[in-house]
């Protein structure tokens, strides 16, 4: 960098610090004033008096202007603090506080302050307090509602201070730097509320499905005997000693690993009522790894386009759930076509043991995907496999409308085919022992959760 480029560079830095960044503006009373002294021009121009009002008026705005100013603090007697979450779910409200501290004002003197915090463009406010007063060497504290609609990283940088005080006819601007960052993570209410609910539905239906067939082969405990126990699991030595009957509940065995796979592809960018696909299908395969872990099982996860993006070995333990949210909650689509032949190989060269490999990808890549079909073959022979796509919605629209034109009824035929093939794949799949689920979006976290539990009680993990 030469000499006199970085003259210019300091000029150029100055101004726009200047006149961007730290300058004045006038106030709605300085207007009023101004306006005030325009009329009374008029006024004045019949009696020739227009220049005297003129230059008297602006002397004692200039006058006052000044003192005004002078009276206000410096811009660097001023310090923000703000506090937010380190973690946020996507869509949903949080609170940020900003403390705003004056270093140098006198006891006696008020300023009225307006503060505009910069949050990312994907931020909406919901509701805000930024404007208040402070007296003397105090601290202010203000504060806002806000909610972000899409995941990520997020880096709050500045925030824009304007205060006014004393006679207030000019405001004070300038930008204090105070930089946060927040991690915004996908909906993981479903995984708070499912997993309580989940674990409710497993002593209900535990109790009901236990008592009619063994389900596992893993002891779990010693119960009392009710009609409609299989006999076969009475333990005599128990009743013997208590008395009455008592039976043996087995459970299926722990320790098994689930493999989530997650299609990262252009697809999956489709959006379905505000949200794409590959959020939805975040959301559940989440939910799918915390009830697996709280069975005891152990979840790896993998996500792909046209290649491998994220890879998390099979850990165990409701902790492991953290590594799993962080490594994906920042996960965005590919403009890409998605290659399952890159995502099933890494999956036949880590994955040594028996799986579960649950897919969630677009129905659209297992109808005209050619490549798909003898990976998972391949993969049904030492593993178990579970497809699951999200439906989509406006193509059950247009298989119902009622075509009163030619170009409703070729929407509603190529719907109807499109549901066809759909329904025609699904069952090919099932004759060769791979279920396939194509879902709508509000069943697929439910769906997905349902399959692992019904595998998990058949002992075909």
């Amino acid at each position: 960098m030469t000499k006199s480029f970085k003259k210019r560079s300091a000029l150029f830095r100055f101004l726009d610090k200047t006149f961007f960044h730290d300058f004045i503006l006038p106030t709605r009373r300085l207007i009023v004033l101004v306006l005030i002294g325009a009329a009374g021009m008029l006024i004045a121009s019949p009696f020739d008096a227009v220049l005297p009002v003129f230059w008297s008026f602006n002397a004692l705005l200039l006058v006052l202007s000044a003192i005004d100013l002078l009276l206000l603090p410096k811009r660097s007697s001023w310090k923000i603090r703000r506090t937010l979450p380190e973690q946020a779910d996507v869509r949903s409200t949080f609170e940020v506080s900003l403390e705003l501290e004056s270093l140098g004002l006198e006891q006696s003197s008020v300023v009225h302050v307006e503060l505009m915090d910069h949050m990312p463009y994907t931020f909406q406010l919901e509701s805000s307090q930024l404007c208040g007063s402070i007296a003397g060497k105090s601290t202010a504290s203000l504060g806002y509602t806000v909610m972000a609609t899409e995941r990520g990283r997020y880096v709050f940088e500045n925030v824009v201070l304007r205060y006014f005080g004393g006679m207030g006819l000019w405001k004070k601007q300038v930008v204090l730097n105070s930089p946060n960052t927040i991690e915004i993570y996908p909906d993981l209410s479903q995984v708070r509320g499912v997993l309580n609910a989940v674990q409710d539905v497993l002593i209900l239906e535990g109790h009901r499905v236990f008592k009619k067939q063994r389900s596992g082969s893993e002891f779990h405990y010693i119960r009392d005997y009710v009609q409609g126990d299989d006999v076969r699991l009475i333990n005599w030595k128990a009743s013997a000693r208590t008395t009455k009957l008592m039976t043996n509940l087995f459970q299926p065995e722990k320790g098994k690993i689930v493999t989530i796979v997650l299609d990262c592809g252009r697809q999956m960018a489709i959006e379905l009522e505000g949200q794409v696909k590959l959020d939805r299908t975040l959301a559940a395969a989440l939910t799918l790894a915390a009830v697996a872990l709280k069975q005891g099982d152990q979840v790896a996860l993998i996500a792909y386009s046209n290649k491998v993006k994220v890879y998390v070995p099979a850990g165990k333990g409701l902790p492991h759930l953290q590594a799993l949210t962080k490594a994906v909650y920042d996960l965005n689509t590919d403009f890409v076509e998605s290659s399952t032949q890159i995502a099933f190989t890494h999956i036949l060269r880590f994955l040594k043991k028996r799986s579960l490999v649950v897919l969630f990808s677009d129905m659209e890549s297992y109808l005209y995907n050619q490549e798909m079909l003898p990976y998972v073959l391949r993969l049904r022979r030492s593993h178990q496999a579970l497809l699951l796509s999200i439906q989509d919605p406006l193509i059950h629209q247009w298989a119902r409308v009622r075509a009163e034109d030619s170009r409703q009824a070729y929407k509603m035929s190529m719907a109807h085919k499109f549901t066809t093939d759909r329904y025609a794949y699904v069952n090919e799949m099932a004759g060769r022992g791979i279920p396939v689920m194509d879902v709508p979006a509000d069943q697929l976290t439910l769906s997905a959760v349902n399959a692992y539990l019904d595998l998990k009680a058949n002992d075909r993990l």
